[in-house]
């Protein structure tokens, strides 16, 4: 499967990076919703959620909530929603926003961030770490 995201994974292309393991990236979205609107990604490309095998699965929703927390801490918001639609892009991705409301999570509100706001979003976060 050609991946979207393989430039982001192989190192070709620069992304703004929340959390990395072994199997996993987090990534700020370059087209958020909100700020801190952020990817994750199984490094091993998978088409659907559903078809990922049951201790890949557990792995990803394990470090998708890791970034989650991450994200509560460092952005001003009520709760951290998550979206997998799956629909264009055929690698499993899930993307998580902090939100006040259900209708932050709407994409026809997706908008390209400008790099330096990126830049200033992703250290809050990294700061948030701890």
């Amino acid at each position: 499967m050609n991946s979207p995201f393989a430039a982001y994974l192989d190192g070709r292309q620069a992304c703004f990076k929340i959390d990395e393991d072994e199997n996993h990236l987090a990534f700020l979205s370059t087209e958020p919703l909100r700020e801190g609107h952020t990817l994750v990604i199984p490094k091993i490309a998978c088409d659907a959620l559903f078809d990922m095998e049951p201790g890949a699965y557990t792995q990803l929703m394990l470090f998708a909530q890791k970034a989650a927390q991450r994200l509560k801490r460092a952005i001003a918001c009520t709760k951290v929603g998550m979206i997998v639609a799956g629909v264009k892009v055929r690698h499993v991705h899930l993307h998580l926003v902090p939100i006040e409301e259900p209708t932050d999570l709407d994409f026809s509100k997706a908008a390209p961030a400008e790099p330096a706001a990126l830049g200033r979003t992703q250290e809050k976060i990294m700061a948030a770490a701890v």
